[in-house]
Order: C-alpha cells, then sequence, then structure tokens
C-alpha cells in the first residue's frame, strides 16, 4: 500500500509540477493584488481538481468504450511521461505540463486566469489528465488501491494549493536556478516510474511470449 501511495505521489508530484505552476502563477499575477492572487488560486486549484477527478473517476469507462487494453494504456502512457520527464530534465516547455509561449502571452491579456491556464494547462494538463488516468486504471477492482490514489490526488492538489498561495516567497527563496533543479531531479525520477510502465505494458501485452518460446 505504501509503494502505491509512493508511486501515486511521486507521478502526480512530477505530471503536475507544483513548483514550476507556482513560478509561473508568480509571473501571471505580478500586477495582482494579494486578495486577487488568492481568489486565483483557489478557483484554479478547485476547477483542476474537479477536471482530474473527473478524468480519474470516468477514465476506465473511457477506455472500455473505446477498447483500449490496460497493456497498452501503461505502454502509451509510459511514453507520455518519459517524453514529459525528457523535457523537465532539460528544462524544455513543449506544452504537457506548462504553458506554450503563445497560451502565456493569451493568458497575459486576460482578467481572470483562474480557468486558463492556471486550471488548465497548468495544473491539469494532459500529463497530469494521463497520469490520472493511468494510476486509476493498475488500481482496477481494487477498492484500497483507488482510494489510495484519490487520497494521493488529493494530498497534491492541497500542496499546490499551498505552493500557489505562497508563489512569490517560492520564487524569492529558490530562485529560477532551484526551480530548475527541483524540476531535473524531479524529472529523472518520473523518467525511471515512465520506462516500468512501459516495460509492465509490453509485458502484459503478451508481445514477448513469442519471441521467448522461439528462443526456448
Amino acid at each position: 500500500m505504501l509503494e502505491i501511495a509512493a508511486i501515486a505521489m511521486a507521478t502526480l508530484f512530477t505530471t503536475i509540477g507544483p513548483l514550476d505552476v507556482a513560478a509561473v502563477f508568480a509571473v501571471l499575477t505580478v500586477d495582482a493584488s494579494p486578495k486577487e492572487k488568492s481568489a486565483y488560486a483557489w478557483r484554479g486549484t478547485l476547477i483542476a481538481s474537479a477536471i482530474l477527478f473527473l478524468f480519474a473517476l470516468t477514465g476506465d469507462f473511457l477506455l472500455t468504450g473505446l477498447g483500449i487494453s490496460m497493456s497498452a494504456l501503461r505502454t502509451s502512457g509510459g511514453i507520455l511521461l518519459l517524453l514529459i520527464a525528457i523535457d523537465m530534465v532539460f528544462v524544455r516547455s513543449s506544452g504537457a505540463t506548462s504553458t506554450t509561449d503563445e497560451e502565456t502571452h493569451e493568458a497575459r491579456l486576460k482578467a481572470d486566469i483562474s480557468v486558463f491556464p492556471l486550471a488548465t494547462p497548468l495544473i491539469a494538463g494532459p500529463g497530469a489528465m494521463g497520469a490520472v488516468v493511468l494510476l486509476m486504471a493498475q488500481a482496477k477492482d481494487n477498492w484500497a488501491h483507488q482510494m489510495v490514489v484519490f487520497v494521493s490526488l488529493f494530498l497534491m492538489m492541497m500542496v499546490t494549493l499551498l505552493s500557489l498561495l505562497a508563489a512569490s516567497r517560492i520564487q524569492r527563496f529558490l530562485g529560477v536556478t532551484g526551480i530548475q533543479v527541483v524540476t531535473r531531479i524531479s524529472g529523472i525520477l518520473l523518467s525511471a516510474l515512465a520506462v516500468q510502465f512501459i516495460f509492465d505494458g509490453i509485458a502484459q501485452s503478451g508481445l514477448l511470449r513469442p519471441i521467448a518460446a522461439m528462443g526456448g
């Protein structure tokens, strides 16, 4: 159970990236009052939580309806997470866990950033959505494991909210270099998890069995 919780927390932390979100949030709200920043943080986190919990609850039905197997989800999810991990290690922005340059420019022109770009794609981005669906699919038919994923998601959203509320202080304390160091370390951990997901998906698919039989 602790192993499942650790994997869920590590996966969600790296795909949501509370520190990265806080850094972008601090830049986008530089001219906002403390009251406005707090309102943006609360609304953005609540909306993102609703999105991610919706994906967690409906992901299995969606996969069943589309005829997607668990092995295919593990493999494709692992590839997606690996691409995100590579971007994190090299500190590149691809839009999977952050906003693109065009989205950031548009966000600067908006009066309220709660929904876009804060809730999505900064918090509930493609990477986070895919991770939630993957974690819930792995816990399929095991209510205890599913509850661990839900609790992990809830705790990570609380961490994200606290990071947003303290965004300016975090940015001053860590600086650009500090945030990038945390991002790179998280990317290395996520890459290992992603490769494990890929290995598990390929093994579960049975693609290697004919090769093993030929070798035997």
